[in-house]
């Protein structure tokens, strides 16, 4: 039976129209709903570089996608390693060893933490190797506590949900894994957190992404990762969002040098083409898996597309790395004249590398903007956990012309948001970033934009 949905080759409006009743029906009318708002009756409908185009001809920029297109859509390299592992060996036996898959674990390994951070665990999203990270601790120590930041976002799996701080997730499935323990983003926190022993790991992002794009200080970093030390817990750093060169590191963690006992990757490392994610680990914490391999397994670990396809993302990655620096600046440069010009709009621009986040005053604000944005041709990523928070998150391969001209949208945008949204930012008497993370007010942006927009 053809793929196809109803009215595909005719009429592209009608066939949009099809995608959002099947989704409605099938999916969710939520869902429906949001994406029919966000494309303005338009569904996605294919995409290269940093570009998508829409069903309806539309063409947009896609400076969002939660940070996995990278090196933006169908990178050649990419496409090339995986199309090649497709007319080989599409799929592992998992009863013989696969070569791609120990290739690519051996090649990330070194990219990593070379001689230190020497075994690989694959997945195929975030939240799996947050597991597995977890796991892991646990049963090195013999242990059962964990401990995270205030503001933290590690997958919505039980086990990773545990971790994640946003509270809007977490209700109504309590009680989730026992023993986890949520520290302000502090130093002085620090101590009190392993007060009552029995720690077996500690999780942290180093740019908490989906909590706002919320750089954590480095001296925060440096004294949790010295207590985990003093108190023999492992250190692991989740770089699934801010990794691979995304903060222009490869590993932010370990460029600070927090040592960490395993770093995260994901979202990026299947190169926008397949997923794909990674614990890279010591060997204390993979001992485990070192005496009992099929102590934590899934039926796709390792799969033979993606590792081809996380082979060759490594060599993109590095290849583009000097591009990525020279965007960077110019993205954070021309940011923080969007803040200016538009004060009583933007209360605060921060980010780091390729990864940066935009915080308006009253959450309605920053609905009504990331609908705009899309309308216009601007594609980024709402931050679930601080709705009055959008992300944009260029891909590498994105030109300066595409960031002035991302640049430019929002500019234009800012300038014609309502004048209710203006006086609400000037005259608010309260900083909506007081409000705890995951507070009722904690709506999906597109939830809360203005009624004008209509799907």
């Amino acid at each position: 039976m053809s793929g196809a949905v109803e009215g595909s080759g005719t009429d592209p409006r009608g066939t949009a129209r099809a995608v959002l009743r099947q989704v409605r029906t099938h999916q969710s009318p939520g869902l429906a709903l949001v994406y029919g708002m966000n494309g303005a009756g338009a569904v996605e409908a294919t995409g290269e570089g940093a570009r998508v185009v829409l069903s309806d001809g539309r063409s947009a920029l896609d400076f969002g996608s939660y940070a996995v297109t990278l090196l933006g859509r169908r990178h050649p390299q990419v496409l090339g390693a995986v199309r090649a592992e497709l007319e080989t060996m599409a799929v592992s036996t998992r009863v013989l060893a696969n070569g791609t898959t120990a290739r690519f674990a051996a090649e990330l390994a070194e990219y990593t933490d070379p001689g230190r951070l020497t075994k690989v665990w694959m997945g195929l999203n975030g939240a799996d190797v947050v597991e597995a990270s977890l796991k892991l601790a646990r049963l090195a120590t013999g242990r059962s506590r964990v401990v995270a930041v205030e503001g933290a976002y590690h997958g919505k799996s039980l086990g990773a949900l545990a971790a994640t701080w946003n509270r809007r997730y977490r209700q109504s499935l309590e009680p989730l894994l026992g023993g986890v323990t949520h520290l302000p983003a502090e130093v002085e926190a620090v101590p009190r957190a392993f007060e009552q022993g029995d720690v077996a790991a500690v999780i942290v992002e180093p740019v908490q992404g989906e909590g706002g794009v919320r750089p954590l200080a480095p001296a925060f970093l440096h004294a949790l990762a010295a207590a985990a030390r003093q108190h023999g817990a492992f250190l692991i750093a989740d770089e699934i969002q801010t990794g691979l060169r995304r903060c222009g590191e490869r590993a932010l963690s370990t460029t600070l040098g927090l040592s960490p006992d395993a770093v995260l990757f994901g979202k990026a490392l299947g190169g926008g083409v397949q997923p794909l994610s990674a614990l890279v680990a010591t060997e204390e914490l993979y001992a485990p898996l070192t005496k009992d391999p099929f102590v934590h397994t899934t039926t796709f670990s390792g799969h033979p597309l993606s590792a081809a396809a996380g082979s060759a993302t490594l060599r993109a990655v590095e290849d583009l790395a000097p591009q990525g620096r020279r965007l960077a600046a110019r993205l954070a440069d021309g940011l923080d004249r969007v803040r200016l010009r538009h004060p009583g709009v933007i209360t605060e621009v921060r980010g780091q590398g390729l990864l940066w986040g935009v915080e308006f005053g009253p959450p309605g604000a920053a609905g009504d903007v990331l609908l705009e944005l899309s309308r216009h041709g601007l594609i980024v990523s709402p931050c679930l956990g601080q709705p009055e928070v959008i992300r944009l998150v260029p891909p590498l391969v994105a030109t300066d012309e595409q960031v002035d001209e991302a640049l430019d949208i929002l500019d234009t945008t800012c300038a014609a948001i309502p004048d209710e949204f203006r006086s609400a930012a000037r005259n608010s008497s309260r900083d909506e970033s007081d409000r705890p993370i995951g507070s009722e007010e904690a709506t999906p942006p597109a939830a809360t934009a203005s009624s004008r927009v209509r799907c």
